[in-house]
């Protein structure tokens, strides 16, 4: 028994120093628990064709839960690949929301993502993507 608990022991030991190597080191300041979470943004992407059905999806949003609706941009505009249009919510809204726009956005792709302070990691780090991942101008962001 203490052979196979010896074992078992230096297995859990050296996952643990591999896991320790791979992960990221924290960087100074980085947000680490919901508190440091402000808020929420979710990017609808659409072209041409998709204008009119981003802009229902966005609307219809803005109705059902009071989210903040942004400008419908017909034109790249940040780091954003795609036009777009930006929905902007707080905590308390976030499951409703997120789930929401994964049944009914029909085939449109969504960006979301919190706000911590931190553009460069909310945008790549924390950011979380329905359809498509999208390429963004990251250049456009500070960290």
């Amino acid at each position: 028994m203490q052979d196979l608990l010896s074992v078992y022991t230096r297995e859990k030991i050296i996952k643990a120093d591999i896991l320790a190597s791979v992960r990221p080191s924290a960087e100074k300041g980085a947000p680490t628990s919901i508190q440091d979470i402000h808020g929420y943004h979710a990017h609808i992407y659409f072209n041409a064709q998709t204008l009119d059905q981003a802009r229902a999806l966005c609307e219809a949003a803005t109705e059902k839960f009071a989210v903040q609706m942004g400008r419908v941009h017909q034109k790249l505009v940040g780091p954003h690949p795609d036009w777009s249009c930006q929905l902007a919510f707080g905590h308390e809204q976030l499951a409703d929301v997120t789930l929401w726009l994964a049944l009914n956005r029909d085939g449109l792709v969504v960006f979301l993502h919190p706000l911590t302070g931190n553009e460069l990691r909310d945008h790549t780090d924390h950011a979380i993507w329905m359809g498509a991942v999208r390429p963004l101008n990251l250049s456009a962001l500070s960290g």
